[in-house]
């Protein structure tokens, strides 16, 4: 019975040392989570506004530009996958990661060659495990990115967009990533980055409610107002597309930190209250071993009473 009670001691002690832990990162990711929603959420104007600059330019000049021509028969897409750079999180990753294998999938079935491109420690281990190949990865900011971040990933799929096809260029890219809805419901989206495409209004989400835009046209009986463009609409458009490219890039990689840091905190929480809930069941186990303990001596010693009696009447 000893060496029962000195086990579910050194397992209550571990427990709680592990509960300190899954306690304390919770407490983190609840305080960062909160400045990475304000992050996400002022975004949101910026991306308003350079978003319906775009759609008054896409819809009124019509100009043949490269970022927003739609290729007869695609044959490459690129595939930027966002994921996170620790653990922790839940299914935060693999939730990426399996929307993003379906999406693969789905593109190789329409007879596209899919390159990848890797957005956090997760994703690089994943394709490094399994001896897949990519195009390129970045890592250390998934938690917390920065603009520059986000411009980096982004002038480099746009300039591999902009190649032709037979040096390696691509005809389409899409991205994955999380979106956050709330602390409790985060979701894997997938969206075609380049070539921009122009959807009715009704079919695009208000930028209040998500953060992912998408260049509108007005809706039908609204009268659109007029443009001119100086110099020109093609100069307008080089000038805002690459900026729509890199501002929308940003915005998936904000609702990504924003996501992961709510799902860790949720993984820890529920990490927490388990630990809490086995340290109940080893104190529960420790005073059954401790009451049998006592009883087992009791026993003894009325046992041996009663062997010391019956010697005596001997």
């Amino acid at each position: 019975m000893g060496a029962q009670m000195r086990v579910y001691r050194q397992r209550i002690k571990s427990v709680n040392s592990i509960k300190k832990i899954t306690n304390a990162m919770e407490l983190i990711a609840a305080a960062r989570v909160i400045k990475a929603r304000q992050r996400a959420a002022e975004a949101v104007p910026y991306t308003t506004a350079l978003t319906r600059a775009v759609s008054a330019v896409a819809t009124n000049a019509n100009e043949d530009h490269p970022l927003t021509r739609t290729k007869e028969t695609a044959e490459r897409a690129g595939l930027v996958i966002i994921t996170a750079d620790r653990g922790l999180a839940g299914a935060y990753s693999s939730a990426v990661l399996k929307e993003s294998a379906q999406l693969i999938e789905r593109l190789r079935a329409e007879g596209k060659e899919v390159v990848p491109y890797l957005v956090g420690r997760k994703a690089v281990s994943y394709y490094n495990f399994r001896k897949r190949e990519f195009a390129a990865e970045w890592s250390g900011f998934t938690d917390a990115p920065t603009f520059e971040n986000a411009v980096e990933i982004a002038d480099r799929i746009t300039g591999d967009f902009l190649k032709d096809t037979a040096q390696g260029g691509h005809d389409e890219i899409h991205i994955v990533y999380t979106r956050f809805r709330s602390m409790v419901k985060q979701e894997p989206r997938v969206l075609r980055l380049l070539p921009l495409e122009v959807v009715e209004a009704d079919a695009a989400t208000d930028a209040q409610d998500d953060v992912d835009l998408s260049v509108r046209q007005y809706e039908e009986g609204q009268l659109p107002p007029q443009y001119s463009f100086e110099p020109n609409a093609n100069e307008v458009l080089d000038a805002l597309l690459p900026k729509y490219v890199r501002n929308r890039v940003y915005t998936c990689l904000l609702s990504s930190a924003a996501s992961e840091l709510a799902a860790r905190q949720r993984a820890m929480k529920s990490a927490t209250d388990n630990a809490q809930e086995l340290i109940k069941t080893f104190e529960r186990l420790a005073n059954q071993a401790r009451q049998a303990g006592i009883t087992q001596e009791i026993s003894e010693i009325v046992g041996g009473a009663d062997a010391l009696a019956d010697a005596k009447k001997k």
